[in-house]
């Protein structure tokens, strides 16, 4: 078996990462990277001490994917992982964020003022304000393509 790049044991941590979700929409891993060394994680659910989706019911359930953001219970991947890194004092400027889906403009805004340089992600999501944010501050932003190989995924920019 061949082993997997860094951006695929990456992205596959990410992966593993978002079976931890809380949300019934959707399921988002991420995780932080500096130096080849994993910072923090981050999946999307509810905040700490707060009723869980699954137990209340989603609030968007009839509302279109990329809208009405506020109205969500839950925080999300990326969200989660730089609060994380707050949290315990890790500084994450100049770091990778690796996604399984593409991060909102909330998100993206978010990223660019933790100073991270570079995202990686794997899913879309219907947000252009975010990749003109991302890529206006400077954000490196790169979209993961898998093959039919399970370590055999490339990078695309």
């Amino acid at each position: 078996m061949q082993r997997p790049s860094w951006t695929e044991y990456f992205m596959n941590i990410a992966e593993l990462a978002k079976t931890r979700s809380t949300c019934l929409k959707r399921q988002v891993g991420s995780v932080i990277v500096k130096d080849k060394r994993i910072l923090t994680t981050g999946y999307n659910g509810a905040p700490r001490g707060c009723s869980h989706c699954g137990d209340v019911g989603c609030l968007r359930k009839d509302v279109p994917s990329g809208t009405k953001h506020e109205i969500c219970a839950a925080v999300h991947a990326e969200q989660n992982a730089i609060v994380q890194a707050a949290y315990s004092g890790v500084s994450i400027q100049e770091a990778t964020i690796y996604t399984t889906t593409q991060p909102c403009s909330l998100c993206a805004k978010i990223i660019i003022n933790a100073g991270i340089r570079e995202v990686v992600y794997k899913g879309s999501y219907p947000d252009e304000l975010s990749f003109k944010l991302l890529r206006e501050a400077g954000v490196k932003l790169k979209q993961y393509e898998e093959r039919s190989n399970l370590y055999d995924g490339k990078i695309r920019s």
